[in-house]
């Protein structure tokens, strides 16, 4: 795998990893197309951990007050609690990745699966449409929320199942608010990107594919996730995640019936 392909493969992460569009389903694809008829699922951790820099970077400043409140153990602070809800939507989300790691791995190598589950997200986020206006209003999160979206996120591992739509509408359906929904979404997901990346490491597959190409996915999923993730908060925001259903279906359709 050369630079050139590991760059455009970062683009495609970096543009639906935040887009509730499942950057796993389409770096299946993408592969496939490509030729790589086996995954390669150490550089779609690379991928992964660059649009987790992207995440740290537009969430800096949350980022840092949760940990700054965390080391002070005040409880009864509002970034503190996130953290414990975080820690608690992890719990489903890491057993789920534990429990069925090998048969959801096998399902990375199944382009048909891919559009199935991409016509599936497709009616995830067009629920959104549905719900009235005033219905997310929810300020806090607690335990089943966060049990709740955290299952979501686990069961998104599976390739065709956006992370983001999945726990976004989630969190939107439970009530919470679209901006609380969105953030919970994102910092929910560095714990489990960084388990992924620890699970995936592997010295054999870096030397196959190469430093360079590797770092060059990186920085390019970076740069285009931090554009992405702008994007998408506005819209959710605004509670516009629907207008991606008939792309999900578009697409999902045509790789189940032409790829």
């Amino acid at each position: 795998m050369n630079t050139i392909e590991t760059i455009f493969l970062g683009i495609i992460q970096g543009l639906t990893e935040f887009l509730p569009v499942s950057s796993s389903g389409h770096l299946v694809l993408f592969q496939n197309l490509l030729g790589f008829r086996e995954p390669e699922l150490l550089l779609d951790t690379s991928l992964h951990l660059g649009t987790l820099l992207a995440v740290c970077l537009y969430f800096r400043s949350d980022i840092w007050k949760m940990v700054t409140d965390a080391l002070g153990f005040d409880f009864k602070k509002r970034h503190n609690t996130i953290v414990w809800w975080v820690l608690i939507g992890s719990i489903p989300t890491g057993l789920i990745g534990l429990i069925f790691k090998t048969p959801l791995e096998n399902l990375f190598g199944s382009v048909s699966v891919v559009g199935v589950m991409l016509v599936i997200t497709g009616f995830i986020v067009a629920v959104t449409r549905l719900l009235p206006e005033g219905y997310e209003t929810r300020t806090q999160i607690g335990t089943v929320v966060a049990l709740a979206v955290g299952t979501a996120q686990g069961l998104a591992i599976i390739p065709g199942i956006s992370r983001s739509g999945a726990t976004i509408v989630c969190g939107l359906m439970f009530g919470m608010q679209r901006e609380l929904a969105g953030r919970f979404s994102f910092l929910l997901s560095i714990p489990a990107i960084i388990g992924a990346l620890l699970v995936q490491l592997n010295f054999e597959d870096l030397s196959r594919i190469g430093v360079v190409p590797m770092v060059s996915g990186f920085l390019s999923s970076t740069l285009v996730g931090l554009l992405a993730l702008k994007l998408l908060m506005g819209m959710v925001r605004k509670g516009q995640l629907y207008y991606f259903a008939p792309y999900l279906w578009a697409v999902g359709l045509m790789i189940v019936f032409f790829v």
